[in-house]
């Protein structure tokens, strides 16, 4: 399979998303463009290929992730990224082929990830932000018009930096882990379902955790937890016992500097695959 590239100016592209943001049931593309201050839309045909990009200001010279969700309830995708250098959260609410000029909402210092659920049951998005440079989590609250209210604050580990979102403890109630670089483990959040969380409870992970995600990895019906740890050049799996605690980590070797990690089922067995990118490669690990 060949590639097919799309130029996006100067702009070094740093995280991406997909989602219809026009109602047309083809995907498109967002992507967050670190350094020119601006995001990128890429509308697609359906056929595997996509318009050129539109270019939108955020106003941030370092947007650097970015979560999608129906924000305002109008049917229409909506995206909502981090502003790293402003310490600030944008929204940008969709319209057909467009977004208007975002709103900000302030976060702790130097945000580095973000996501979106409903963590209070009001059918309303609501979103948390990793906030690094504060030891921080930031919980806003969506009012369901696209607007949110401040932020409530958690106390995490050293250097959070990225997020995941699940129910870990099968009480209908989304919970949150955080992967914490600077102090090599994940804090995990148990919701409330009112909006409000559990102090952190931390378990061990590899050197320089990176990246964090969610999956069911043994088929019990309990999500567990999957770590890049960057320095470590390991993953780290925690299973999950379903009431919202976690096994000690097991560690698989990866290649240099693992940075990201996603997780689906890519070669149709039923059990769930871990996709680890690493500095200059990619890692399918099954």
């Amino acid at each position: 399979m060949s590639q097919v590239t799309y130029s996006l100016g100067v702009a070094s592209p740093y995280a991406i998303g997909i989602g219809d943001f026009n109602n047309d049931n083809r995907m498109d593309l967002v992507v967050t463009n670190n350094g020119t201050d601006n995001i990128a839309l890429l509308v697609g045909y359906g056929n595997g290929i996509f318009a050129s990009a539109k270019m939108y200001s955020t106003r941030s010279s370092s947007s650097i992730s970015i979560a999608i969700g129906d924000l305002n309830k109008d049917n229409r995708l909506d995206i909502a990224f981090i502003n790293n250098d402003t310490s600030t959260i944008g929204i940008m609410l969709g319209y057909d082929e467009f977004f208007p000029i975002q709103t900000t909402y302030s976060t702790g210092t130097s945000p580095c990830s973000v996501a979106v659920g409903d963590f209070n049951h009001d059918t309303r998005l609501d979103i948390v932000v990793a906030n690094r440079d504060s030891n921080t989590i930031g919980v806003l609250l969506g009012y369901g018009d696209g607007f949110f209210a401040n932020q409530t604050t958690y106390s995490t580990g050293s250097w959070p930096v990225s997020i995941a979102v699940g129910d870990f403890n099968n009480d209908s109630n989304l919970d949150i882990v955080i992967a914490n670089f600077g102090s090599n483990n994940v804090s995990v959040f148990l919701g409330y379902g009112n909006g409000s969380f559990a102090s952190q409870t931390t378990y061990s992970t590899g050197s320089t955790p990176q990246a964090v995600a969610v999956g069911d990895f043994n088929n019990n019906t309990y999500l567990d937890i999957v770590v890049a740890n960057a320095d470590g050049n390991t993953v780290s799996v925690l299973l999950g016992y379903g009431d919202g605690s976690f096994a000690n980590q097991t560690t698989y070797s990866t290649g240099s500097d693992p940075v990201f990690v996603a997780v689906g089922d890519f070669n149709n067995d039923t059990q769930l695959d871990i996709d680890i990118t690493l500095v200059f490669h990619l890692r399918v690990c099954r």
